[in-house]
């Protein structure tokens, strides 16, 4: 019970808040398929760096988890 109430807590109900962090998922999205083309190039590229692909992957993990959370925070709990 007390999760969900501070679930319920977490949700922005303020149009513009909501507004805000939808433009953000979208712009993360945009940054998350951006990073597949540059990570497929990369990893053509038989000379590439590994950190470079290494780190490269690690953000576009770190995008998914932002846009995960965006997306949990804008769709509210459904009653039991």
């Amino acid at each position: 019970m007390a999760a969900r109430y501070a679930a319920a807590m977490s949700l922005p109900h303020d149009p513009a808040e909501l507004a805000r962090l939808t433009r953000r998922m979208v712009e993360l999205r945009q940054e998350h398929r951006d990073l597949d083309t540059v990570i497929e190039r990369f990893a053509a590229d038989i000379q590439a760096d590994e950190l470079a692909l290494k780190r490269l992957k690690k953000r576009k993990l770190q995008l998914k988890d932002q846009i995960t959370w965006i997306e949990s925070a804008l769709i509210p709990d459904e009653p039991a």
